[in-house]
């Protein structure tokens, strides 16, 4: 039998491949835990990269609680979305007690006078109607007549004619015609309710019903106001050609919803004449579709680009830089915003007070103002700022630097763009109350409504009256 013994492993043999099978398991741990580790680094390398943005997001939000919050004083927030007073702790005044007391005055015309006499006495129930009595007290009782519609019905006859042996009919009375269901007043009165009253129909058909015993559908009153798109579209494009003949034109504009989308409603206006368009655009192509070619002297408007460019002249409103001002002073600026808020404001004290300074001083008083309230703002302009907002607000002075004081060389110029703000809060009230319109032809009949009213106002003629003139297609005459 053959000797295998030096086949058999010794002792050292089975220590080595013992070893060499503890070094596999440890590299084998070894590569599980450098795995471990890369993974950790991964998830330390995330968790420092949101770190960084959290810190990057908490400067930014503590620069934001830094900054001013905006309000109707110190930017172009309307009053109605500020924050109102909750009160100043002070207790409440006492009330005035004595006050003289006020009466409603009589009317100068009474359609009947009604002579009480009294019979007896309410001390002594004696007979006193033979006694001679004068008036003691006097007051009115109002009442109104109740109203009913003037109902005209109309037959067309016809017949055939004996000579051509042809049906004929007779034509309908001017104004009776079979599309007019309702007569000029009533159509003008609906109108009024709905763009001036801002009654919705549903409440319009209740109240024709129970004041004037008209019934009308809530659909037939959107199609008697779809009727006169065209008769207002008319008077709104007289007007536009009388404010295109003017050398000075005012312009602003505002939101307004128009089914789902956002339109805004611009107004043009100077003078005695003002002109609303609505469009799907703030941009220039509306100035330029409602301008068609034409450029006037001067142009009052506030800094909008679309605005901006359309006139040889253009003052700015300074009431919108005031209030730029106002927040640059409350974001921390010590200096410069209060030195041009100043500035501002007495250019536009000597603007209202100018024929009293000229009374005082001379007719050479308003142009010597001038040269030095120009040297002052240039002055001021050249003068670099280390606050953010002061050096925003110096930019942006120096953009318009040269549109600042153009009311100081012509006098008819206003300073501020308060007048287009004013012809366009009827318009922001019945946004909020009606919440604007469903079609577009409602958006068009609104402003063609708006123009007419607001130029008649200014022409010395009544809402209603203006209204009628336009559904008739007469234009609207000043009066004396």
């Amino acid at each position: 039998m053959p000797d295998i013994a030096w086949l058999r492993p010794d002792a050292t043999t089975i220590v080595v491949q013992q070893l060499l099978a503890e070094n596999a398991r440890l590299r084998s741990a070894l590569h599980g835990v450098q795995a471990e580790l890369a993974a950790k680094d991964a998830e330390v390398r995330d968790l420092q990269a949101r770190l960084k943005a959290q810190e990057a997001e908490a400067e930014r939000l503590r620069a934001k609680a830094a900054t001013p919050k905006k309000t109707p004083r110190n930017s172009s927030m309307p009053p109605s979305r500020g924050e109102k007073p909750q009160g100043d702790g002070k207790p409440p005044r006492r009330r005035r007690t004595g006050r003289k007391g006020s009466h409603r005055p009589l009317c100068a015309n009474p359609t009947r006078v009604e002579n009480v006499l009294a019979k007896t006495c309410p001390t002594c129930q004696a007979d006193v109607s033979a006694v001679p009595q004068a008036p003691l007290e006097t007051y009115d009782n109002v009442e109104i007549p109740p109203v009913e519609p003037i109902v005209t019905q109309v037959n067309l006859h016809g017949g055939t004619c004996p000579c051509c042996n042809n049906a004929f009919k007779a034509k309908p009375p001017e104004g009776l015609e079979p599309w007019t269901l309702f007569g000029p007043r009533l159509v003008a009165f609906v109108i009024l309710l709905r763009q001036y009253g801002f009654v919705s129909f549903r409440r319009m058909v209740v109240m024709l019903q129970c004041m004037f015993g008209v019934t009308v559908s809530e659909g037939g009153l959107s199609n008697l106001l779809r009727r006169q798109v065209a008769a207002f579209k008319a008077q709104q494009e007289r007007i536009r050609q009388d404010v295109l003949r003017g050398r000075q034109i005012e312009s602003d504009e505002t939101t307004m919803q128009v089914g789902k989308k956002r339109w805004q409603q611009w107004v043009f206006h100077h003078g005695l004449s003002c002109c609303f368009v609505a469009a799907m655009s703030r941009g220039k192509k509306v100035v330029e579709e409602f301008l068609a070619g034409v450029r006037p002297e001067v142009w009052v408007s506030d800094r909008l680009g679309s605005q901006m460019g359309w006139a040889k002249l253009h003052q700015v409103c300074l009431a919108h830089l005031l209030r730029t001002c106002q927040h640059v002073i409350d974001s921390g600026d010590v200096a410069f915003a209060w030195r041009v808020m100043a500035l501002l404001r007495r250019a536009i004290w000597h603007h209202k007070m100018r024929d009293t300074v000229m009374k005082r001083l001379g007719k050479g008083a308003p142009a010597a103002f001038r040269h030095r309230i120009n040297a002052e703002m240039d002055e001021l302009l050249r003068d670099q700022q280390s606050h953010p907002a002061a050096r925003k607000l110096r930019r942006s002075l120096v953009k318009a630097r040269e549109n600042l004081f153009v009311f100081l060389d012509h006098p008819a110029v206003p300073p501020t763009n308060n007048g287009s703000e004013r012809a366009l809060r009827p318009g922001v009230i019945f946004r909020k109350v009606t919440n604007c319109f469903r079609s577009e032809w409602g958006a068009h009949l609104h402003c063609g409504v708006r123009s007419a009213i607001e130029t008649g106002r200014r022409r010395g003629i009544g809402a209603l009256e203006s209204i009628m003139l336009t559904i008739q297609g007469k234009p609207l005459l000043v009066t004396e």
